[in-house]
């Protein structure tokens, strides 16, 4: 009996660490974060590192942000920086840290119908795709892709409206697949294209201006209004995606 005892002691002591639950940690980011395929890369050496499951739940920006406001994530990696400011104004963000940067470009058809390619700048190139009214795919999904196709559109005072204009809200790995098949125009980040390109009958019809800069932050969802955030496994995340290691995965 004593022998009994003494090897239930051993295993409760020596493998209690082993067979602690693993915590778990829910983090919204957007739909073209996952598709570049970089949260597959970061997300297993993180939990390794830490003993943690990262819940990923893949949406745009404006739906990351609205999860985080009803205490339904731990923290949100997004790239819409009025929203994310006026998130943290409100009170549901803080620590709100740069994490990476890429830009926004305007694929199309090979041929360039529309004749993007000889755009100088974004405005000449917003103009044409009114002008020509060849077929366009938005997004349509409130996201920070979505936001700065709005953006564009207002900064040379238009609203794309006809049967040219197709809103679909969807995701940009979808609403790329959707302009190739339709041989559409549509406003990409950089990240999302390139994981796509060999997929694709679509180019790079215009790139480059100052105004399709791409920042990305992540920003943890306040304790204050939500007291089950998990706050001190979120701040690790946001540490180590901006650390040396996480951040040469980006590059």
């Amino acid at each position: 009996m004593a022998r009994i005892i003494l090897f239930i002691i051993f295993i409760n002591g020596s493998f209690g660490g082993v067979l602690a639950e693993t915590q778990r940690l829910r983090l919204a980011v957007t739909t073209s974060t996952e598709n570049s395929g970089l949260i597959a890369k970061i997300n297993p050496l993180f939990e390794q590192k830490h003993n943690v499951k990262v819940d990923i739940i893949a949406v745009g920006t404006g739906k990351a942000i609205r999860l985080a406001k009803n205490g339904d994530v731990d923290l949100i990696f997004v790239h819409a920086p009025e929203a994310e400011k006026e998130f943290v104004a409100e009170g549901y963000g803080i620590e709100r840290l740069p994490v990476m940067k890429n830009d926004f470009i305007i694929v199309g058809p090979k041929n360039d119908p529309a004749r993007l390619k000889d755009s100088k700048n974004i405005y000449d190139a917003m103009s044409q795709l009114i002008k020509t009214q060849h077929i366009f795919i938005s997004r349509g999904d409130n996201s920070g892709t979505h936001k700065k196709e709005n953006f564009l559109w207002k900064m040379i005072d238009e609203k794309p409206v006809g049967d040219w204009y197709f809103s679909v809200g969807r995701g940009m790995g979808q609403t790329i697949i959707m302009a190739d098949e339709k041989q559409a125009y549509t406003l990409s980040d950089r990240g999302t294209y390139l994981t796509y390109r060999d997929k694709i009958e679509l180019d790079i019809v215009f790139e480059g201006d100052h105004q399709l800069i791409n920042p990305y932050h992540v920003v943890i969802v306040a304790p204050e209004k939500h007291p089950h955030v998990k706050i001190d496994l979120a701040r690790k995340y946001s540490e180590f995606i901006r650390s040396d290691e996480g951040q040469n995965i980006i590059r």
